[in-house]
């Protein structure tokens, strides 16, 4: 067998498609001449239909090739028969995508025979495994995405339906080309973990960040559905560009937790600001309309001062007063020296509970866990991404 082309390889599908030429070799004891009886005609071309052939079928075969085949067979003088066939092989391939895109398949040609016995069909293999591969190279023309590598062939002998036969199974070998992957894929998965790494400089007081985040996230998301429609769903080992794909999108996701945990403290320490500052701006106002308590000691005070005018001078009452009599006037300034000992003791009460909680306390944490963060951000990406591209190098040599 010679391979011509190498067509496609699904691997979702786990199939190989490829172009090759087959060349079938056997003696026939009943067929002899003399050349020289007959002109010097040492082969003869005669139809398929009048000669024996063995009945060869490819195992790994899931699709009959629709080109006819070689209707003629070459007959020698000396018994030798030949036949020639060229044919598209639509095969079974077990593929291994765990290095993908870095990775190398090799696919196998199984020919046996339908009915025949090893006893009564024997198949034996043509050339040495070198000699099959440069020729292979030298007459392959077609190989899209992959690189062929190397072909051998082996045969065995197993027991098919009671009975044993041989077969022959060439192996191709043949590695994918990943430039065009890597430009496609790993590139822009790493531009958008470089993007979320500069998103640490954008500002955290505004929604921009998060949003931005958001975005980057959902595209990284895109990728991995992109890359479940090319990989085979039935790998017994998880692909390194997936584990690539899921690595990434976690530190990316711990980013995103960590920017709305910096976002909700800063904003805590924003309203307890504003909180102090109504605080302090009632105390240095006490007048102020809408605080209740300063309200009331106006009041309060306003009477004590119409009750002091009333007994200066008890003929004049000032308009407004609500009683002329001393004693009233005395309640009044004890009820309101007891009310600004209650604003004392309030304003210290407040006091005492934020002494610890300097203003800025929370940014001031934010801030700390952004940097401790942002720390073990690029540590976590150097040491995931060195430990993935050591295992992809290790396993392709």
């Amino acid at each position: 067998m010679r391979i011509y082309a190498i067509l496609d390889v699904r691997e979702a599908d786990q199939m190989f498609i490829s172009y090759i030429w087959v060349y079938l070799r056997w003696d026939n004891e009943h067929i002899q001449w003399d050349p020289d009886e007959f002109c010097g005609q040492k082969h003869i071309l005669i139809p398929t239909k009048y000669l024996w052939m063995p009945d060869l079928t490819i195992e790994e075969m899931t699709e009959q090739d629709k080109a006819t085949p070689s209707p003629h067979l070459n007959v020698g003088n000396y018994g030798w028969v030949e036949f020639r066939n060229d044919q598209v092989v639509v095969s079974t391939c077990k593929m291994e995508v765990y290095r993908f895109p870095f990775d190398i398949q090799s696919c196998n040609i199984s020919f046996k025979s339908i009915m025949h016995s090893d006893s009564e069909l024997s198949l034996l293999e043509y050339t040495e495994d070198s000699e099959l591969t440069e020729e292979s190279r030298q007459t392959i023309q077609t190989q899209f995405e992959w690189i062929f590598i190397s072909m051998s062939e082996r045969k065995k002998t197993i027991n098919h339906f009671g009975f044993n036969q041989t077969v022959v199974v060439y192996t191709i070998s043949m590695k994918r080309r990943s430039v065009l992957y890597i430009a496609n894929f790993l590139l822009p998965v790493l531009f958008f973990l470089c993007l979320d790494f500069a998103s640490f400089l954008m500002s955290d007081t505004g929604g921009e960040k998060v949003g931005f985040k958001v975005t980057v996230l959902l595209a990284v998301t895109v990728m991995q559905l992109i890359l479940n429609d090319i990989l085979p769903p039935s790998s017994d080992k998880i692909p390194l560009i997936a584990i690539y794909c899921i690595g990434i999108f976690t530190l990316m996701l711990l980013s995103l937790l960590e920017t709305i945990l910096v976002m909700y403290l800063i904003d805590k320490d924003q309203t307890s600001t504003d909180k102090k500052e109504e605080n302090q701006k009632l105390i240095e106002n006490p007048e102020d309309k809408h605080s209740p308590l300063p309200c009331c000691c106006t009041g309060i005070k306003k009477r004590i001062c119409c009750a002091s005018a009333a007994k200066e001078d008890e003929s004049f009452p000032k308009e407004g007063c609500s009683s002329p009599h001393t004693e009233v006037s005395l309640v009044m300034e004890k009820v309101y020296e007891e009310l600004s000992e209650m604003k004392k003791s309030i304003t210290l009460l407040s006091s005492s509970r934020t002494e610890d909680e300097k203003p800025g306390y929370w940014t001031r944490v934010a801030e700390k866990i952004d940097k401790v963060f942002i720390i073990f951000y690029i540590l976590s990406v150097l040491l995931f991404l060195s430990v993935l591209f050591t295992l992809w190098n290790i396993d392709g040599t």
